[in-house]
């Protein structure tokens, strides 16, 4: 008995260092690049430190500064806030509309998908650059086009009051990213629960209300966390397209941060507003998160009667009590 304990033992510690052995590539990254620089930038943000003569410990001065001492600060939230309320719903919805027509059985199908998709592979400064030959006010295509119609176009990314939507119209390149998302919810709606709305007599417009749209919420919960994570950290088109302008029209929180670290070289300040930012998006998703439990309907998982049972999040949703025994029969109403 002795030996067999000492035998497994040996066996579990062997399985512990193999373990430690296959996640330490991983693992180092994570200490080296991850969260050693967050521990490093916490810190720096209680210092003065211009990358040049050695950082000052200040406290909490920079944070100070970020509350109430910064004109600019409050500008950079409201674009950026701005931005995220136009962009987010746009991509739920529009994600939501194209993955519904990519989910349609015809000819092409597979090409129509890749055509979408393509633009979200596309480098951030490339497809940039593309927008900024399309929205140029005298031989931007945009503009030519909406001259046929004897429509004189805006000046898009040099006019303050256009700037933020030329840059909203840039981020519809990438609604295919989204759309792939959603057709891959779709897939994995049970074909059974339409059968069951068509025999009940179901319209289209019913199916996608009572059974399609309740059970993508999870996907579009998924969809929504990603958009506000994103949105909050937009740079690279900003940064690109109009550097901040015109008259800080398009000052996104990041930009102003990027600014703040490497124009001015006020690297404790910079650290102060990554820490801020960090704590913003955590609070929203936060809200998100709590707010699923009301909205999103998750399917349960498990054995026996009730395995495939979808959960509803409240009494008498569209989804309540409609699940699959183990014979495949489909019990409860729709609505």
């Amino acid at each position: 008995m002795v030996s067999r304990s000492r035998a497994r033992a040996s066996a579990s510690r062997r399985q512990i260092l193999a373990f430690y052995l296959c996640i330490s590539p991983w693992l180092f990254g994570f200490l080296a690049f991850i969260l050693g620089p967050m521990l490093a930038s916490l810190g720096i943000s209680l210092t003065r430190w211009d990358l040049l003569t050695p950082p000052v410990y200040v406290g909490l001065r920079n944070y100070e500064r970020l509350l109430g001492r910064d004109p600019l600060i409050l500008q950079a939230l409201k674009v950026t806030a701005s931005y995220t309320l136009a962009y987010v719903p746009t991509e739920i919805v529009g994600g939501l509309a194209i993955g519904l027509l990519l989910n349609q059985r015809v000819g092409g199908i597979r090409a129509l998908r890749a055509i979408y998709y393509l633009p979200s592979v596309l480098s951030g400064v490339a497809f940039v650059v593309v927008w900024m030959w399309l929205l140029h006010p005298d031989a931007g295509l945009i503009n030519q086009a909406l001259r046929l119609f004897g429509v004189e176009g805006p000046r898009w990314l040099i006019d303050p009051k256009w700037a933020l939507v030329a840059l909203w119209m840039m981020s519809l390149w990438g609604l295919g990213r989204t759309a792939i998302i959603y057709l891959a919810g779709l897939k994995g709606i049970p074909h059974e629960l339409y059968e069951a709305g068509v025999i009940d007599g179901a319209g289209l417009w019913q199916v996608f209300w009572h059974v399609t749209l309740p059970l993508l919420t999870p996907t579009i919960f998924f969809n929504l966390v990603l958009g506000i994570i994103a949105t909050f950290q937009t740079f690279t088109s900003a940064y690109v397209a109009t550097n901040g302008g015109p008259l800080n029209a398009t000052l996104f929180y990041v930009l102003y941060l990027y600014r703040q670290a490497f124009d001015f070289f006020q690297m404790g300040y910079a650290s102060a507003m990554a820490w801020a930012l960090l704590l913003l998006v955590l609070a929203l998703t936060l809200v998100v998160v709590r707010s699923s439990e009301r909205w999103v309907y998750y399917e349960s998982v498990g054995g026996g009667p009730e395995a495939g049972r979808f959960e509803s999040p409240g009494q008498g949703g569209p989804l309540a009590r409609c699940w699959q025994d183990d014979r495949g029969g489909l019990y409860g109403p729709l609505a």
